[in-house]
């Protein structure tokens, strides 16, 4: 593959989109790491494509599916390490692939799980802060990866449900989108892929649907500002009740 200037916004557009074959994507996900101008086009790529994030409407859950949920957290919470099913032996293709149906079905089953998942899985039992919101992170095959609490003063914790396998040179990084406008924010680094307490930037109140997602970046995070690796695990937020 040949990364002329002329072509980067081209090669950028179909990476995101998903439309590059696994070892297309491998090459540019190496290129990334050296070439200023492809990450940047990556990301301008994922910002340009983010409707495709979040035009997905609210749908109702139905009796079906609370109860296929509520008979599989008893077995879930009983595992001491979850086990995962796309994010080891099937990395996503793409750094931004959205707009496979798998992404819209994990979101919603996401917003489900969260209403029965949003107390069984607070992990800090001593804090006496208490999280504005909590999200629910799904991966493509819509597994339950890892719960996020946002307390709305720059701080967040978030809670690994799942192994991940992350290369030396790569590191998982926690965002959120507060909004289209500000785009997509850093919420900090998780050091060798565990569950951790993040001080990011000073942000928004967080607010009810709202994205967090998990990428995978090159070691020190992304070098752009904005995610341009796989994403691993997304959902969105509820309000705390």
């Amino acid at each position: 593959m040949k990364f002329a200037t002329e072509n980067v916004a081209h090669i950028a557009d179909e990476y995101v989109l998903g439309l590059l074959s696994e070892t297309d994507v491998a090459e540019v996900e190496n290129e990334i790491e050296r070439n200023a101008t492809l990450a940047t086009a990556v990301a301008e790529a994922r910002e340009r494509f983010l409707p495709l994030d979040t035009n997905v409407d609210p749908a109702a859950v139905s009796p079906v599916l609370w109860q296929a949920i509520e008979a599989r957290l008893p077995e879930q919470a009983a595992v001491e390490v979850p086990s995962i099913a796309s994010v080891s032996p099937r990395v996503p293709t793409a750094g931004n692939d959205n707009v496979r149906s798998g992404w819209r079905s994990a979101a919603i089953s996401a917003i489900a799980a969260s209403l029965i998942l949003a107390v069984g899985l607070v992990w800090s039992v001593t804090r006496t802060i208490e999280p504005l919101v909590v999200a629910v992170l799904v991966n493509e095959a819509g597994e339950v990866q890892a719960v996020v609490e946002d307390f709305g003063n720059d701080t967040a914790s978030i809670r690994l449900l799942a192994d991940f396998s992350v290369p030396e040179d790569k590191t998982m990084q926690v965002w959120t989108l507060p909004s289209r406008e500000m785009g997509p924010m850093s919420l900090g680094l998780l050091e060798d892929a565990h569950s951790a307490r993040l001080s990011g930037s000073t942000l928004p109140k967080p607010q009810d649907a709202q994205l967090y997602e998990i990428t995978l970046e090159q070691a020190g995070g992304s070098p752009t500002g904005r995610p341009t690796g796989p994403i691993l695990a997304k959902g969105f937020a509820k309000l705390a009740r």
